[in-house]
């Protein structure tokens, strides 16, 4: 049962690592030179008394111990509160369940495209080796690798929305219409997904093309030529599958890169899914809403990492026998 091994392993370590991250954000949060009621009163800060700024204060229990707070959000946290959105005047976990959804459907979207092109530009840059083609791939990717994303997609914004015309500059829909449909929904998910897999895709085309050059080399490459099989099939069912077994590993390494990704592309595109609204949590001080954003990234993070070792046990044989540290 390799499967329960790994998932209660995980899990051994998945507690203590979300108590560490979220006693972390309230130490920082307490030693922050910010203040939030200065932030949620904005410009009424100036006109507003110090005893009703005391109060809205001690009415958050921010003058209390930082262990007190933070035993005070973690029971209520294990109840299913998650508090109120300072600057939303909403609750947590409506302004994080109206929002999830459109983030899952462009990271979902672009980690399909990322995958394919990924997968199919690398293996031909690996086959068409020291070609003008691979010299032409791999100096994109990393020229790209160098790219920030929020650059790669202001880029986007220039080229496809202002000097062509072809694709909208952001939101989920045109500002004229009153409902989401599906024709204006597609369209203004090209960019925002375009941007994110093409600005995640150069290390996994480079590493494909990698492990498949190293791949080619091995003895059993050779014997399978030997053996007359055609270059096609040597190259897909053979030095592929081979070359792909350390990748499931690293894909579950570079989940937190994703999240950072979404959020910047997120905020580009004014796409109105949860890891955009992070930015805006920590520009407002919003410490309720950026507690739990913090504490969902966290869990995307294990998940992914979690997926990737199930996948490993699926991907090669050999793991259920001898079994995953």
């Amino acid at each position: 049962m390799t499967w329960v091994r790994i998932v209660a392993w995980r899990l051994a370590f998945t507690v203590p690592l979300l108590l560490a991250v979220t006693f972390g954000m309230f130490a920082l949060a307490k030693a922050s030179p910010f203040d939030p009621v200065r932030q949620y009163l904005g410009e009424r800060a100036m006109i507003t008394s110090p005893e009703v700024m005391a109060g809205i204060r001690a009415n958050w229990g921010l003058d209390e111990p930082l262990m007190e707070q933070y035993a005070t959000w973690l029971g209520n946290l294990l109840s299913g509160d998650l508090g109120e959105s300072r600057s939303l005047r909403l609750p947590v976990a409506q302004v994080i369940g109206e929002r999830l959804g459109w983030t899952l459907l462009v990271v979902g979207c672009a980690l399909v495209v990322m995958l394919v092109a990924g997968l199919a530009v690398g293996t031909l840059a690996a086959w068409r080796r020291d070609s003008w083609l691979d010299r032409l791939v791999t100096g994109t990717a990393y020229t790209n690798e160098a790219a920030p994303v929020f650059w790669v997609g202001l880029l986007a914004i220039w080229v496809f929305s202002v000097t062509l015309g072809w694709l909208p500059a952001g939101g989920l829909t045109d500002a004229a219409s009153a409902t989401v449909t599906l024709p204006d929904l597609l369209r203004h998910m090209v960019l925002p997904v375009a941007v994110l897999a093409f600005s995640q895709s150069s290390w996994l085309l480079l590493f494909v093309r990698e492990s498949v050059i190293g791949v080619l080399r091995e003895d059993f490459i050779t014997g399978a030529r030997a053996r007359g099989l055609r270059g096609r099939t040597v190259l897909l069912r053979h030095a592929l599958r081979s070359a792909l077994l350390p990748f499931i590993t690293i894909m579950g390494a570079r989940v937190p890169e994703l999240v950072t990704g979404a959020i910047l592309v997120e905020a580009v595109f004014s796409w109105p899914g949860v890891a955009g609204t992070t930015i805006k949590a920590a520009l407002s001080v919003d410490f309720p809403l950026l507690a739990a954003l913090t504490l969902l990234a966290t869990l995307a993070v294990v998940g992914g990492n979690l997926l990737a070792d199930l996948a490993y046990t699926v991907a090669d044989p050999r793991v259920r026998v001898l079994g995953m540290g």
